[in-house]
């Protein structure tokens, strides 16, 4: 008889000591199969909810940095001119830009309007609105614009912008099909940004703005503050849908949030409302608005303070790398920032309970392996007559440690496989309790809503819930499984030790 047949009939012959090796191993499975079952839904959480938030990034002042090291400063000394660090040049946006993590990256320019006449997008019910035609102007230096190209908004009608526009200063814009129709535009019509804005005057004045500008006109609110127009003439290039909108018509889930519901029809409201164009027109329009509206004269190299640079990652995974090599480009007090920076803060329960599977799943496993030694050591120990024979009779120490690991490895199977079933139903339960607790939502911390500021989707609670599924996904069968006969392994170690000091000579005697 072979060690295969000499093993199963240890198993079916010694049923008590099998099952006791048995509810030992399906104990300590369920445990650890719960613990993976939860770490790996908390890893889908995390790589679902960074997805969502866009794997982009930008560069802004460490402000909190800047503060703590300058605290005992004096006013005086704040007041200077050079006192603030000067943000990067544009030619350290590009060298950041040719990073290999970089998919694409463009330094914009922006500005807002209010118009008298040109009418702005609300909602059809009302939902929301801003009281006033308000618009956005974002400019860029690509021919495709980021937000095109992420997907946010589709070109419907027309070329869009050329070489040209963005290289010069053109008045090419792109504007949404919604304020097309609300104001009877086509692509190639010249439409007039009628500007203004309502300037609050000291008390007893009354000189305007701009006396000396022929396109600037002032009048007076209701409210007594000086109201200061101007036009700006534009060309409509093309005309885009914006895609989010799009898709949330498809219908939105019962469990999603009123905050979030809001939070998604300002934010596809805003994108409607905003005109693309190079950052060429969209500084020249913020000096004319200054000097016309506002009184303030422009220096044309102050201008490029007002850039931000939009870095589209390859991936969310790139993140860390291309914040540590970027960072090292950046002048002192500026630091690379990405959409998922906020992630601990919206889903910091997530993160917890996934750090406290990881410490169960190490924990158990630690214990499984001290546990099943022992156990299989004493079973060894009420054997050594038994192995003593076996070797006495000339077989190898090799094939009765493999009839003994065989015996270990096919009742830890059974129990595994078992385990795999209801560990995964334990680490459902366990998660269901823990939904119910405070600390998952993070309520405190920031609201539960993340509203995403470069290209990125409003994400809640409830988003990061649904994310959140424990389930019989091929990730973690294989990772129970590996982890569990890994340690089943490991833990016959001790025993093998014991059959390889065994002296049959002595046994026998």
């Amino acid at each position: 008889m072979n060690f295969w047949q000499r093993a199963l009939k240890s198993i079916t012959r010694r049923k008590g000591k099998s099952f006791i090796l048995f509810l030992v191993l399906f104990i300590l499975g369920n445990v650890i199969a719960g613990a993976v079952a939860i770490q790996q839904s908390t890893a889908n959480v995390e790589r679902e909810t960074k997805r969502k938030m866009g794997n982009v990034a930008t560069v802004e002042m460490d402000w909190e940095g800047f503060e703590k090291d300058n605290a005992d400063v004096s006013d005086e000394e704040r007041s200077r001119e050079d006192f603030y660090p000067k943000p990067p040049a544009l030619d350290v946006y590009e060298q950041i830009g040719q990073l290999s993590y970089v998919k694409y990256f463009d330094y914009q320019n922006q500005a807002w309007l209010e118009t008298t006449k040109l009418k702005a997008y609300t909602p059809e019910d009302g939902s929301v609105g801003m009281g006033g035609n308000y618009f956005t102007l974002k400019g860029g230096n690509l021919v495709e614009p980021l937000d095109m190209q992420e997907g946010l908004i589709r070109l419907e009608e027309g070329e869009g912008l050329t070489e040209k526009d963005v290289s010069e200063l053109t008045n090419a814009v792109l504007i949404s099909k919604e304020i097309a129709e609300l104001n009877n535009l086509s692509v190639g019509d010249q439409l007039v940004w009628d500007t203004r804005a309502e300037v609050m005057m000291e008390e007893g004045s009354s000189e305007a703005v701009s006396d000396d500008s022929e396109d600037a006109t002032d009048e007076t609110a209701e409210s007594g503050n000086r109201v200061a127009t101007f036009d700006y003439p534009v060309t409509i290039a093309g005309i885009f849908s914006v895609v989010k909108k799009d898709q949330s018509n498809q219908g939105n889930s019962s469990e999603q949030s009123n905050s979030q519901n809001s939070d998604q029809i300002w934010q596809v409201m805003d994108q409607i409302n905003t005109f693309y164009a190079s950052n060429n027109l969209v500084q020249d329009f913020n000096k004319l608005q200054s000097e016309k509206l506002w009184g303030q004269e422009v220096i044309e190299e102050e201008s490029d303070a007002y850039y931000q640079p939009i870095f589209v990652l390859n991936s969310t995974d790139d993140v860390e790398a291309f914040k540590q090599e970027a960072g090292a480009l950046l002048p002192q007090y500026y630091r690379v920032v990405a959409n998922t920076d906020q992630y601990e803060q919206i889903a910091g329960g997530f993160t917890r309970l996934g750090v406290i599977a990881n410490y169960i799943v190490i924990i158990a496993s630690i214990a499984t392996i001290f546990i099943i030694s022992l156990v299989v050591l004493l079973f060894l120990r009420d054997r050594k007559q038994e192995l003593g024979i076996y070797l006495s009779l000339g077989e190898s120490r090799g094939k009765v440690i493999g009839q003994i690991v065989i015996e270990v490895l096919l009742v830890s199977l059974a129990a595994l496989l078992l385990s795999l079933v209801t560990g995964n139903l334990l680490g459902g339960a366990v998660s269901n309790t823990l939904m119910q607790n405070d600390w998952m939502s993070n309520q405190n911390d920031m609201g539960g809503v993340y509203s995403g500021g470069l290209m990125a989707a409003n994400i809640d609670y409830m988003d990061i819930k649904n994310a959140y599924q424990v389930s019989f996904s091929a990730g973690y069968i294989i990772t129970y499984l590996l982890l569990g006969l890994g340690t089943v392994l490991l833990s016959a170690i001790l025993p093998l030790l014991y059959i390889l000091r065994l002296n049959p000579k002595k046994i026998m005697m």
